[in-house]
């Protein structure tokens, strides 16, 4: 960070890398730096820039739970806003949360091409705290500001400029000039256009709608109730109410699980930084394949699709080309950008064209003969740094990297699908898998745009070996008395979109039936389902009917009868279950497996944990994942819990683990970061 004077305007540059934020250092500095500015008599105007690419990324969210030391940013902006030389924001980054808040402080704020601007808050249970939901109105009119602050989505610089966010948009390398320039007129006394007074035309429609559709989350009616003051308080008491509705915010058990996901999601991942891989290649053209390929070509990346024979070859590209023809019929691809992608994927017949490639992902059938078919061709084609890796979701790495040679290059990269929407990557470490494999993995799902959880080797290593335990109670409930709404309905009220039952029918039934005549195990109900040529939304038919649209689930009588036919069959009384034990048995089986997997070291934390059921499975991010959740319901109650489960059902399977029953006993916790292990354990 330095001051640098520029003829009569004082440019004040915040560099305090990765990203600006606004802590204690950052704003002692801008105090002191504002108050000399203030001083010098040579210095007519201020320019705020930034040396990072970032403007700056906001408050630092860890002061949050240890409480801020002063000067406080609203304290600052304050000072911005009371001095005599006027201050003019020069953007060209990222500005959001507080960092806008800044600018917003400032009298005037020049965008350049790269500036994107928010207030994204109420992504982690808050509001902003620092004069946003105050000072916004008056340039944007009350609906626009509650659009941009209850979504917390950016603004180009175009966008701001119509909202009236910013006052000038000008080239990166003349956007130093131009705030200069602009502060030197503002300091003469020229006045920028303003509205005469705030907008409030349409905004209690507004509130109103967004409290019915979102009215659950507490941030959205502090977030009303701030505007509202804005329209008809003065700023200091409007700035007063505003704080004590983040102070309110900060406290709720919502925000706290929201801000721990923040965090859990930035831990994950490898800790080198290899040389991205040049070329790609992918093995397999299905669905899986096809996303992966995508996924690489949208960033730039130079991709080799293969498959077994030019017909196959030809259908690969034919899904592609049909994906990206739905993208840009949607409008969330240009025409432009789908020639850009798709002529970034080259389609081969044979494995012999991934002989250039530095990484090889391997999408092909969950097979293990089909695998070691395609590892061991690989072997003979693939150079010998090349680093190799299996999408699989459950089988074993260690098996899978014993057919190529050089196991230690051999790690699991399982996507999750679509691979070209779904951020969560499982880096799965084998044994054998060396270091240098596992970074440049990571390296590069980061690159991609994923979020990589590194993890170790078993059936179904993280995600779905939790995923097992829950769908093992669907097919209990359903036998013991549950009809599929009736689950689907409790993980919805516990704050999930899709229960599990509708889940499965999106991912198809004859998944799992598969994986069970593999594994010689049977789920009754389900089973039968299959047999019945329901295989979920594909066939119209599954745990749900679905109607012309094929989308719509609808309680189907042909299921009940199924399902109470099967009970029956079973011997089994049913009986009403009440949504409380539903939820319980959908959610506990789940942490009690978490806590099994940190016990053998297959997870290095409770937060990687949750930051794959967060973004893979759907868990509701506002309880901050299923290890979190349980920490804040309290471990005394899940042992207690599952203990009754086990007693009832007769399943040891249920019993606590040594792990669950000691930190309960103990007052411990399963997300304490003193529990993070170096790396997971093979």
């Amino acid at each position: 960070m330095e001051s640098e004077i520029r003829g009569q305007v004082a440019v004040l540059w915040l560099a305090q890398p990765p990203v600006n934020a606004l802590g204690h250092e950052m704003r002692l500095w801008l105090q002191n730096a504002l108050t000399a500015a203030e001083a010098d008599p040579g210095v007519r105007a201020i320019v705020l820039a930034s040396r990072l690419k970032t403007f700056s990324a906001g408050a630092d969210i860890r002061e949050f739970e240890a409480g801020a030391l002063p000067p406080l940013l609203p304290d600052l902006i304050l000072q911005i806003e009371a001095g005599r030389k006027p201050v003019v924001a020069a953007i060209d980054g990222a500005a959001l949360g507080g960092g806008l808040e800044l600018a917003l402080g400032c009298r005037a704020r020049v965008l350049g091409p790269k500036a994107r601007v928010g207030l994204p808050e109420v992504t982690l249970g808050l509001l902003p705290g620092a004069g946003g939901t105050q000072r916004l109105p008056p340039l944007t009119g009350l609906v626009r500001a509650l659009d941009l602050i209850a979504s917390g989505k950016p603004l180009d610089p175009k966008a701001a400029l119509a909202a009236g966010v910013a006052d000038l948009l000008a080239p990166s390398e003349e956007l130093i000039e131009a705030g200069s320039a602009l502060a030197l007129r503002l300091a003469a006394g020229d006045a920028l256009p303003r509205p005469a007074g705030i907008d409030a035309a349409g905004f209690e429609e507004a509130a109103a709608a967004l409290m019915q559709s979102r009215g659950d989350d507490p941030a959205i009616a502090a977030i009303i109730d701030c505007l509202r003051a804005a329209a008809h308080l003065p700023l200091a008491e409007g700035l007063s109410r505003e704080r004590e509705a983040f102070n309110a915010l900060r406290l709720h058990p919502r925000s706290k699980a929201l801000r721990y996901a923040f965090f859990a999601e930035r831990g994950t991942g490898g800790a080198g930084r290899p040389a991205l891989p040049r070329q790609i290649g992918v093995i397999g053209g299905g669905t899986m394949g096809a996303g992966i390929a995508m996924a690489f070509a949208a960033k730039g990346f130079a991709v080799t699709l293969c498959e077994t024979d030019e017909a196959a070859a030809g259908r690969a590209r034919a899904r592609v080309e049909e994906s990206y023809a739905h993208s840009v019929a949607r409008g969330s691809l240009s025409a432009a950008a789908r020639d850009a992608q798709l002529a970034a994927i080259r389609f081969e017949g044979a494995l012999t064209g991934l002989a250039a490639a530095d990484l090889i992902i391997e999408a092909a059938f969950e097979d293990i003969a089909v695998k070691e078919q395609i590892f061991g061709q690989i072997a003979q084609i693939a150079r010998p740094d090349a680093v190799l890796a299996s999408n699989t979701s459950y089988l074993d790495i260690d098996r899978i990297a014993g057919f190529a040679s050089g196991p230690e290059r051999v790690a699991g990269m399982h996507f999750f699908s679509p691979a070209n929407v779904m951020k969560l990557v499982e880096v799965v470490r084998g044994p054998r898998s060396s270091p240098a494999a596992i970074d440049l993995i990571t390296a590069t799902a980061r690159a991609i745009g994923k979020l990589p959880v590194v993890v170790g080797n078993c059936h179904g290593f993280v995600g779905n070996r939790m995923l097992a335990q829950r769908t093992a109670q669907v097919e209990a409930l359903l036998q013991e008395g549950a009809l599929p709404e009736d689950l689907d309905a409790a993980f919805t009220a516990f704050g999930g979109k899709l229960g599990p039952c509708a889940v499965a029918d999106l991912a198809g039934l004859d998944i799992g039936w598969r994986n069970r005549q593999a594994t010689g195990q049977t789920a009754p109900v389900a089973d039968a389902l299959v047999e019945a040529g329901r295989l979920g939304q594909k066939t119209r038919r599954g745990y749900y009917r679905y109607g012309a649209d094929g989308r719509r689930p609808e309680p189907d009588p042909e299921v009940a009868a199924l399902i109470r036919d099967t009970s029956a069959r079973l011997g089994i009384t049913r009986r009403a279950i009440g949504q409380a034990e539903l939820t319980d048995r959908l959610i506990l089986p789940m942490i009690n497996e978490g806590a099994r997997i940190l016990e053998e070291g297959i997870a290095a934390s409770a937060s990687d944990i949750d930051a794959i059921w967060l973004n893979g499975y759907g868990f509701p991010r506002w309880r901050g994942g299923p290890m979190f959740y349980a920490d804040e319901r309290g471990l005394a109650g899940i042992v207690a819990g599952l203990d009754h489960y086990a007693e009832q059902t007769g399943n040891a399977r249920l019993r606590p683990c040594a792990l669950l029953r000691g930190l309960a006993a103990t007052g411990g916790r399963l997300t304490d970061p003193s529990r993070t292990l170096s790396g997971v354990t093979p």
